[in-house]
């Protein structure tokens, strides 16, 4: 039985860092053991130029603690004001490495995102043109959608029809939740990709719902039933190299996660990868552990695998972080609902 599994240091294709307090708090958490990580740009207010971009990735690298090695990944928030020029010069120098798309309301902060998809052709154009990716929120926000039914709908109406109308347009289909994503993203080209997280890998709604509502559960895309975490999870760990680990590890003050109405979002980033290594470890996976943490990414995104390594080994039951202070407030950790086994060095 493997005991110890040395690889690449891991990327974080999907993170959200918040600013201020909470950026100092939560940047150790993925700095600790993740190499780079593709930033979120939904602050308040958005990230959606590149001078912006500039700005947050020096109060990024500012915050980060001494003898710690990370390297923030920018993204531009996509609006439908975004500057087709800015986004190419932004690209081409360097500073970003995606552009993020939000459905306007389709999740924390992003009141600011698209509704008209005619108003951002031309970005796409730009985009598709010099090979920058698009970062999806997959999902539609229409009041009359069911919201376990979003996921699947947004497939059909918005990400198909926007993906033939922008040929060669590099996409990334961000915490997919579906066995029709899977299956949508199994069935694309080199040019579509995915992240999954590591609760919609660890669990399925009844975890959230079954015996009382856990608001520290609550993220969007939402949990879904166990036969898409199961689709989820063969794709992890089949060896497919476009799916990739996109933690969405997303901090919010516990007050706001424990209230009537909660905040969405897990922060899971302290326990990320021994979280997916039970997964792996469960399927029988251990071998195709490496490529879903620290090589498909990279491969997608056309950036060199780290040449750092990491050691993760398996031993008694580790003590899982409950709580990390943030300023005046806290932060509570994701709770993977069963024992760790693999410790992280």
């Amino acid at each position: 039985m493997t005991q110890s599994l040395t690889i690449r240091r891991p990327d974080d294709w999907h993170l959200h860092l918040r600013d201020g307090a909470m950026l100092k708090a939560v940047l150790p958490e993925t700095a600790r053991h993740f190499g780079r990580a593709i930033v979120m740009p939904n602050l308040v207010p958005p990230v959606v130029t590149g001078d912006d971009a500039a700005a947050y990735r020096d109060r990024i690298m500012a915050a980060l603690p001494e003898g710690m090695s990370f390297e923030p990944l920018m993204t531009l928030y996509l609006t439908e004001d975004t500057d087709p020029v800015d986004v190419r010069n932004a690209a081409e120098s360097g500073l970003i490495k995606a552009v993020k798309l939000y459905p306007a309301g389709a999740t924390t902060n992003s009141a600011s995102g698209v509704t008209d998809f005619d108003k951002v052709r031309g970005v796409l154009e730009t985009m598709a043109e010099i090979g920058l990716p698009l970062c999806v929120h997959g999902e539609v926000t229409d009041p009359d959608i069911d919201i376990f039914d979003r996921e699947a709908v947004f497939i059909d109406r918005v990400l198909d029809p926007v993906r033939r109308a922008s040929p060669g347009l590099r996409v990334v289909m961000e915490h997919i939740t579906t066995a029709q994503a899977a299956d949508y993203v199994r069935a694309g080209d080199e040019t579509l990709g995915a992240t999954i997280t590591v609760q919609h890998l660890m669990l399925d709604r009844n975890a959230m719902l079954v015996g009382g509502m856990r608001p520290h559960y609550y993220c969007l895309p939402i949990l879904k039933r166990r036969d898409h975490r199961d689709a989820l999870v063969d794709l992890a760990t089949s060896g497919f190299d476009r799916a990739f680990l996109g933690t969405d590890s997303a901090p919010h003050p516990t007050h706001k996660k424990e209230a009537e109405c909660c905040a969405a979002g897990a922060f899971t980033a302290p326990i990320a990868l021994s979280c997916i290594a039970e997964v792996f470890e469960a399927k029988g996976a251990l071998d195709k552990y490496e490529a879903f943490v620290s090589l498909n990414g990279p491969k997608f995104y056309g950036l060199p695998v780290s040449e750092d390594t990491l050691t993760l080994t398996k031993g008694p039951a580790i003590d899982l972080p409950t709580k990390i202070a943030a300023g005046a407030d806290t932060v509570t950790v994701f709770d993977p609902g069963q024992p760790l086994h693999w410790s992280v060095s």
